[in-house]
């Protein structure tokens, strides 16, 4: 049955909702406004919550308000005896309300306002779930055709979103998503991108002219690819801005992701993470400060690996490639930084069948794995 809740400072209300609705919903009831917001964080979701107006110590305006915030698909429905228009007016533009109703309340018409929020909620979720499925289908088709046409690029951007997650840790970012899908796709924009000028970029080595232009462009062409994928918008406006300059005016994804760009250029060139940061300070207003105080306090803290170089037969799922897999001829089937997975792991095994491939091979081992895997 879909839950609902009933909050009202009356407790023979409550009980009377409870006894004529029992039957077709999950009722739950709280005496209170403060009742029914630690309800909601602690028994929901719930389809619907109905609310009285007048409350002593929070007013239904404010609970509704509330009640947005800790659970935004939530259908709000307000019952009262006595609603002005202002109240009406500030039901609506700060609860949300969805239903209006006033007492007393025929239970028809109360039982038709709650099959009818009931109904939207049921969309609502619906449809996140809709979009989750197709934005978790898009991302993994799009980090799975860049590691096929550019395993150096992909290689790179999984280096960038454990580094990007260590950072958000540390500056404590409550909302990582956006940020770490644009680490994921980062490199999009490199999937028809040379390989050599990537491998170029990654050792240092001086760029052509020419060579320079394609590779500045791959944050605009990378975002022209995402833009319109519905929940990307934010994403595609942080890979866009992933080569600027500090700004406050850029999102501060794009400010994150720029210095753990430069930050593991430089560390994939061999410099110790003392000798980047120097680097990188010296570098004025390239980077937001408090960012790079975040990251100085993230390379200082354990990454928690060990390196161990092994043979391909022992590779298992969540190790992470310390060096590139080569097959003979300096072919690069996978690149350094790329997490192993079972997909990752049974296409080199059926490469290695027909293709020679250089081993042993240098991976990061997580500490929690290294005692079973047997390689300490």
């Amino acid at each position: 049955m879909d839950k609902v809740l009933f909050v009202d400072d009356e407790r023979h209300i409550l009980d009377a909702f409870r006894n004529n609705l029992r039957k077709r919903f999950a009722v739950s009831t709280a005496q209170g406004p403060e009742a029914g917001l630690q309800a909601l964080e602690t028994e929901g979701p719930f389809a619907t919550v109905v609310s009285d107006l007048k409350m002593p110590g929070m007013d239904g305006v404010a609970f509704l308000s509330r009640a947005r915030e800790i659970s935004p698909d939530t259908t709000r429905i307000m019952l009262t005896g006595h609603a002005g228009v202002e109240a009406s007016i500030n039901a609506v533009n700060q609860g949300q309300v969805f239903r209006f109703l006033t007492k007393p309340c025929p239970m028809p018409d109360l039982l038709a306002a709650l099959e009818a929020g009931v109904r939207q909620y049921r969309l609502i979720t619906a449809e996140r779930e809709l979009l989750h499925g197709t934005l978790r289908g898009t991302i993994k088709v799009l980090t799975e055709a860049l590691g096929l046409a550019n395993p150096v690029a992909f290689g790179k951007s999984q280096r960038i979103k454990a580094l990007v997650g260590s950072l958000s840790k540390v500056m404590t970012i409550k909302s990582t998503l956006e940020l770490e899908l644009a680490a994921m796709l980062s490199h999009i924009g490199c999937m028809g991108l040379p390989q050599n000028i990537l491998e170029k970029v990654e050792t240092g080595d001086k760029l052509t002219s020419q060579e320079f232009y394609l590779y500045s462009e791959h944050p605009r062409l990378g975002a022209m690819l995402i833009q319109h994928i519905p929940r990307l918008g934010g994403v595609a406006e942080i890979i866009a801005a992933q080569q600027n300059d500090y700004s406050p005016k850029i999102p501060q994804g794009a400010r994150v992701l720029r210095l753990a760009l430069d930050y593991d250029a430089l560390k994939n060139r061999g410099s110790s993470p003392n000798e980047i940061l120097f680097v990188l300070r010296g570098r004025k207003g390239a980077y937001d400060p408090d960012i790079l105080d975040a990251m100085e306090k993230a390379a200082c803290s354990s990454d928690g690996y060990i390196t161990r170089c092994i043979s391909m037969r022992h590779f298992k799922k969540g190790m992470v490639l310390g060096q590139h897999v080569m097959a003979v001829g300096n072919i690069i089937l996978l690149a350094s930084g790329t997490e192993l997975n079972d997909a990752s792991i049974l296409r080199l095994q059926e490469v290695s069948k027909s293709f020679s491939i250089h081993e042993p091979i240098c991976v990061l081992i997580p500490l929690d794995d290294s005692q079973g895997s047997g390689l300490l």
